[in-house]
């Protein structure tokens, strides 16, 4: 554990933190000229994901069976196309992973592990809703076993960066902002 800073501040913590949260957020014009196909498809996928998960209306009857509440649905057409658009969007980017040298330089076996256990509740999810394949109750009960396989490795892979992302931020800009610097 780290001592207390007695230091006379220079600047403000909360100021810096929040300024590091903005600033690390925008797209660097520099960054994406470097690297546009992986962060267009980085954004994508997030959203993508993002809104399948939380707006496709059986998903929020069953977050609604558990925290008492719901929100409004977005239409199941607009959300299987964004199922789609997002397995499209994981596939390039595993593809991009595996033909870029630097990136499969710098790939872990995790990476591909995190990349299946991403990839097939959304597979399986689309697949149940469409009657895909197998029978409804087995694809759904895949698609579940699927969404708990991605549940229980969550905490321990780099998806966790889902919550620790944003207060990573702020804590490196609050210790800079504190120091009167920027991070």
């Amino acid at each position: 554990s780290s001592s207390p800073n007695y230091s006379e501040p220079r600047g403000s913590a909360m100021q810096g933190g929040l300024r590091t949260m903005i600033t690390r957020s925008k797209i660097d014009h520099t960054k994406f000229e470097r690297s546009t196909l992986t962060i267009l498809l980085g954004y994508t996928f997030h959203i993508g994901f993002l809104v399948v998960f939380l707006f496709y209306e059986p998903h929020i009857l069953f977050f609604r069976s558990i925290i008492g509440f719901g929100w409004p649905n977005i239409p199941t057409a607009i959300v299987s196309g964004l199922s789609i658009l997002t397995l499209l969007v994981l596939s390039g980017i595993l593809f991009h992973r595996i033909e870029s040298v630097i990136l499969r330089f710098l790939s872990t076996p995790e990476d591909y592990v995190v990349w299946v256990v991403v990839f097939l509740p959304v597979l399986t999810g689309y697949m149940a809703f469409h009657h895909m394949l197998l029978p409804y109750p087995i694809m759904l009960a895949l698609h579940i076993f699927t969404a708990e396989i991605l549940m229980v490795v969550f905490p321990f892979t780099k998806l966790m960066h889902a919550f620790t992302l944003m207060p990573a931020r702020w804590y490196n800009g609050a210790n800079a902002g504190r120091k009167g610097v920027e991070a």
